[in-house]
């Protein structure tokens, strides 16, 4: 298997979003034929080195995700963040990726439906802000710094727009009144540790790491902002193209995911140590037990995307200036999940109206 990891600077990043907004924002609705195509020789898939990823760190620790794919080589990439992922997805560099819900919006609505399709959810819940003592009130944020992943990513527009909501000016300059610096999640500790940022908004474990190894606190935390605190955090994402061409394939990659997320569910006792070994693979240090074991408990595993939260997504978006207008019905295409869902004997998932779920 070979895993290598894909970097972008902050400014390639914001190039690469201002000339996606050229694109067309009328969505394609045409539904892949998911009866012909041919299984693929190789199946290139993208994740995150984060515990909101566990699903799948698990799906490659375990070897799942090759007993799904049978004779389709699998390779993989890490990312620290999805715009990054959506550059490489967009250039063919890989098939599918998990990733979070807003770059998935962002690559759909560019290409005008073109580009990708959520094929699964994966995660929910486990994202914050983060801050210094000191800091106590939304009122306290004023001429602050501080970080989020990448800019556009999940966690970058959900700060911006609850900075927005809280009454607060940004921009993607870093300008405003509060100042956003969009910091890959390593360099966000250090900086968090020297008094260079007052905070940030990110994924677990990168949460319970500025908590229990930097003495930060939780100042919002994602969930209490949604109803249920049911919010997507990863996804599974796919090349339109490749589902297209290779729906069996994709079913498999579909198949392992909840076969993951089952693992999860089963071995809830081994879970955190699994999930170890694959970040210290894939980053050179694993977690301390009382960060993972934290960041475990915010997060949910479920193959359920919650499409019925992609509008207010879009939205938000819209609100944080990191994303153009556009239709995202065609998003999502569930069938393959429900088909296995169905098979197991569990509940199929609905798309909310923005693609295919086969109900």
């Amino acid at each position: 298997m070979n895993t290598r990891s894909l970097k972008l600077t902050t400014l390639a990043v914001a190039a690469m979003m201002l000339a996606g907004c050229a694109g067309s924002s009328a969505a394609s609705t045409e539904p892949a034929d998911l009866e012909g195509g041919t299984p693929a020789a190789e199946l290139r898939l993208g994740y995150f080195a984060n515990v909101t990823h566990a699903p799948a760190l698990i799906g490659l620790q375990e070897g799942i995700f090759e007993q799904a794919l049978g004779d389709t080589e699998l390779s993989t990439e890490v990312f620290n963040a999805g715009p990054a992922a959506i550059e490489a997805l967009s250039a063919g560099a890989i098939d599918a990726t998990f990733i979070g819900p807003n770059p998935s919006i962002n690559t759909f609505i560019q290409s005008g439906g073109q580009s990708a399709r959520i094929v699964a959810g994966v995660t929910t819940g486990g994202a914050a802000l983060v801050v210094r003592d000191g800091i106590d009130s939304a009122e306290d944020l004023a001429g602050t710094t501080l970080a989020t992943p990448q800019l556009g990513n999940t966690q970058d527009v959900a700060l911006r727009s609850w900075l927005k909501d809280q009454g607060f000016q940004t921009d993607t300059t870093g300008g405003g009144d509060v100042s956003i610096t969009p910091t890959e999640n390593a360099q966000t500790l250090t900086l968090f540790q020297n008094g260079d940022i007052d905070g940030a908004w990110l994924p677990e474990p990168w949460v319970s790491r500025l908590v229990v190894d930097a003495g930060a606190h939780v100042l919002v935390d994602e969930a209490d902002l949604w109803e249920d605190g049911a919010f997507p955090t990863t996804v599974l994402l796919v090349r339109a193209d490749y589902l297209a061409e290779h729906p069996d394939t994709v079913a498999a990659l579909v198949q392992g995911n909840l076969d993951a997320i089952a693992w999860l569910g089963d071995n809830a006792d081994d879970a955190a140590e699994e999930i170890n070994a694959k970040l210290e693979a894939d980053t050179g240090k694993p977690l301390d037990d009382a960060v993972i074991d934290r960041a475990l408990q915010n997060v949910t595993f479920s193959a359920d995307p919650h499409a019925e939260t992609f509008q207010t997504l879009v939205e938000n978006g819209l609100e944080a200036g990191t994303q153009k207008d556009g239709s995202i019905v065609g998003l999502f295409d569930l069938r393959l999940l429900n088909e296995a869902l169905e098979a197991s004997g569990a509940d199929p998932v609905s798309a909310a109206g923005l693609g295919e779920d086969g109900l």
